[in-house]
């Protein structure tokens, strides 16, 4: 618990560490920052990837990416910065292997990032849970459309087919699954 107006620890400890990086260009030091966040790396790519092995390469991965990108991006808070680079890397590595353009439903719903800093993974989890019960709340038309485009990437095309709903049905029902997701976890994000 830091003192209203004080950064966390952690968050201090990540800019001194970060600073020091782009001064030196060490990577003794960037591993050293990024080792304090390996652990949430991995998680995040365990809860989208669902494969050990391909998570702990794409640790390796997203740790290669922060040698280009740390340099190039105003970073307010490391930790949710490396969260959103960490779980856009999978996304797009499941896109690359599914050859299609989808959106991920993270795109919409904006996780409130490090609301507890030194919790990064039990919040991220908490968020992640919040937004699982909000799908189950949603009318079973636009729960079932929005299932089979965002978690099992199916085109509108491809869910028309295997639901039988017209193709205006299905963009209807997850554009209105969309609305309905957000409002849900924006109000569960509230009563945190």
């Amino acid at each position: 618990m830091s003192v209203l107006g004080t950064p966390p620890k952690k968050d201090v400890a990540d800019d001194v560490l970060l600073r020091r990086y782009r001064d030196t260009g060490d990577m003794e030091v960037l591993g050293e920052l990024y080792q304090a966040h390996a652990e949430m790396v991995y998680y995040v790519c365990m809860r989208y990837l669902k494969n050990s092995e391909r998570s702990k390469d794409a640790v390796m991965q997203i740790f290669e990416e922060l040698i280009h990108k740390v340099n190039k991006q105003d970073i307010q808070r490391f930790g949710s910065w490396l969260y959103v680079l960490s779980r856009n890397h999978c996304l797009m590595q499941l896109r690359a292997e599914k050859n299609r353009h989808q959106v991920s439903i993270d795109e919409f719903v904006e996780f409130p990032l490090a609301v507890h800093p030194d919790g990064d993974v039990e919040e991220k989890e908490k968020q992640l849970t919040a937004l699982e019960q909000c799908m189950e709340r949603l009318p079973e038309k636009q729960k079932r459309s929005m299932d089979l485009f965002f978690l099992n990437e199916k085109c509108y095309k491809e869910i028309a087919e295997s639901t039988g709903y017209s193709l205006k049905e299905v963009k209807s029902y997850i554009q209105n699954g969309k609305r309905n997701l957000k409002l849900c976890m924006e109000a569960s994000h509230g009563k945190g």
